[in-house]
Order: structure tokens, then sequence, then C-alpha cells
């Protein structure tokens, strides 16, 4: 009599996997009025930082402001434009004059219109953070003429010395955009902020060292 072995067998069942569909969350971004009208205007698929400067300039006729304030608000606008995926980067990357590529507005974008974008940023930049150094002159207590000078000379030195760790940021910044050209849509609105920094803490430092000279020279 033979026995008959049989093999164990591995049943595998298969279930049909379900997906779900879960819609995307939509994203507001508010956005300039006056921007959005030129990015719509025939022929704007393509453009540059400077092109784009210079068409927001037109379009604030009657107004008076400074083309460094408008250069700085189209490039964080850009800048926006690229984290949203709105726009894109030629492939061809240049120091100077980038091209970008006009996209379909991405579908998850809330757009919300708004007037008076560059106008209300100017009102913000206005009223900037004071530096430590400057904070601290409001609040000393200029008296006598011996407490005076070496106040300002405290004062002096702490204004000397943030104005050269503004100047090293500067210096590093603009190294780097020399050296890695391909970050400055990421770095160079840092840049322009650091020299802007350095310029006002010159203002200041200059202004102590011509009061001190004042002061030397009346004694």
């Amino acid at each position: 009599m033979r026995l008959r072995m049989h093999r164990t067998r591995t049943i595998i069942r298969i279930f049909p996997l379900l997906f779900f569909w879960c819609p995307m969350k939509s994203a507001s971004f508010i956005f300039d009025r006056r921007l959005y009208g030129l990015l719509q205007e025939e022929g704007r698929t393509q453009f540059t930082t400077r092109e784009l400067r210079d068409a927001y300039a037109t379009s604030l006729e009657g107004m008076n402001f400074r083309i460094a304030d408008v250069r700085r608000y189209v490039y964080e606008q850009i800048r926006r434009l690229l984290r949203m995926g709105w726009i894109v980067l030629d492939e061809d990357r240049r120091v100077r004059g980038q091209v970008y590529h006009l996209q379909p507005i991405p579908a998850q974008l809330q757009l919300e219109l708004v007037d008076n974008g560059f106008e209300n940023s100017l009102k913000t930049a206005s009223e900037p953070e004071k530096e430590p150094a400057v904070l601290e002159v409001a609040t000393l207590p200029l008296k006598s003429p011996t407490n005076t000078d070496q106040q300002l000379e405290v004062l002096h030195k702490e204004i000397r010395l943030d104005f050269l760790a503004s100047m090293g940021e500067a210096e590093r910044y603009k190294l780097l955009l020399d050296e890695m050209p391909h970050l400055r849509d990421r770095i160079e609105g840092d840049y322009l902020e650091a020299k802007d920094r350095s310029s006002r803490l010159l203002g200041h430092l200059r202004a102590i060292e011509r009061t001190l000279n004042t002061l030397a020279a009346s004694q």
C-alpha cells in the first residue's frame, strides 16, 4: 500500500485595495492686485526682475517713490510666487537677469487680491526695529558733561561693534552670491537687508562721533 505525500499549500487571499480621495485644503494667498494685472498681460509668459520692476514702477504713476524700494518689493513678491509654484526659474541660471516663467495658477491656491500692496509695505518699512544700541540712547540721562562723555563713549563702542557685525554679515552674503550664484533667489533679500542695516548703523556711528568732537571742541 502506497501513501501519497501531499505538499502543503499556502492560500493567499487577495483583497481589493480601497483608495479614499481627500480633497486638498486650499491655501489662501494674498497678492498685489497691480502685480496680478501685470502678470495677466499678453506676452508676460516670461520676465526678469528688472522687467517686472519697471512695469510695476510705471503703474505707480503719480506717486513719489524710490526705485530701490520698488525693486525690493517686487523681488519679494517674486520669491513668494516661486515658493507657491506659480512661476519657475529658467533652466539657464544667471547671476544677473534671471528669467522666470509664468505657470498656471496652482489649483490649491485661493487667491485674494489686495490694493496698495506697495504703499502698505512702505508703511511697515518706515517703522524699523531699533537696534539695541540705538534704543539705549533715548534712555541715557545726559545731564552733566562728564556723564555725557562717558555715556557717549560707551554708546559709540556698542554701535561700532554692531556696525562691524552687520558689515561682516553683508560681506559674507556677497561672497556667497559670488561663489554660489544659484542661491541668489534665496539669499539676495537677506543680503540687501544686511546692507541697509549697516548703512543705518554707520549713520548712527557718525552722529555719535561728531557729537563727541563737538563736545571736545567746546571744552
